[in-house]
């Protein structure tokens, strides 16, 4: 979610950060329906390093720069294979997709808040006990069982 603290407004995507070297290379590059917003956390605050490329992008996304008080410096929508550099130096950047900026109301000065998204846990695999007659461990792939009631009655 990012917040736009200055006029009270709200947009309610989901956010991930990008805070490692690959994660701010690859950007949004190659997203097709960039349905969600990227922070950018760049390594230092200057206009050359908060500078983006378009080039390989499949479609436009709206982009905000901030300072390291995390001010809007500069915003537009960004179109496809064209270069943008901000208004001033920036230290975070904000992209993500066509309305985000309508929706934030956002003008220069905007003090900007954001909350990441949730990461979903990855599965484990856990070992859990068969009936005898079950079992996971059959040459071909294929476990087959002679009835489930049998199953159940053999237990019981």
């Amino acid at each position: 979610m990012l917040v736009n603290e200055s006029k009270r407004k709200v947009w309610h995507g989901r956010v991930e950060l990008a805070d490692t070297f690959f994660k701010r290379f690859k950007g949004l590059m190659l997203v097709r329906n960039v349905n969600y917003a990227l922070v950018f956390v760049l390594p230092a605050e200057t206009r050359v390093n908060a500078s983006i490329h378009m080039f390989f992008m499949l479609s436009d996304i709206d982009v905000i720069w901030l300072d390291s008080s995390c001010r809007v410096v500069d915003f537009k929508t960004a179109r496809k294979w064209r270069v943008y550099a901000p208004k001033k130096a920036a230290k975070y950047i904000i992209e993500g997709p066509v309305g985000m900026i309508r929706t934030l109301e956002i003008g220069e000065g905007d003090l900007i808040s954001w909350s990441l998204s949730e990461e979903k846990e990855k599965a484990i695999p856990v070992k859990i006990s068969l009936p005898e007659k079950l079992s996971f461990e059959s040459s071909n792939g294929v476990t087959m069982a002679e009835s489930v009631s049998k199953l159940k009655t053999k237990k019981a």
